[in-house]
């Protein structure tokens, strides 16, 4: 059996914060995971709200026809 005193090292994932550039803890200590923080969860979000994130459609040639 294990001692419920011990605590058990779980390594910690540092990652890039996808907006700022800056560290962030990966993990559910740190809530706006993957971000660094709650700034930068809401510009990220506020940036997909105004369509600056976007794939590129490529349209078909005009004499493509659909089998």
């Amino acid at each position: 059996m294990s001692d419920p005193s011990q605590k058990v090292c779980v390594p910690v994932k540092i990652v890039t914060c996808p907006s700022c550039g800056g560290v962030s803890v990966y993990a559910a200590s740190n809530p706006y995971r993957p971000f660094c923080s709650e700034r930068c969860k809401q510009i990220d979000l506020g940036a997909w709200a105004s369509e600056q994130f976007a794939v590129p459609a490529v349209a078909p040639p005009e004499d493509f026809a659909p089998e």
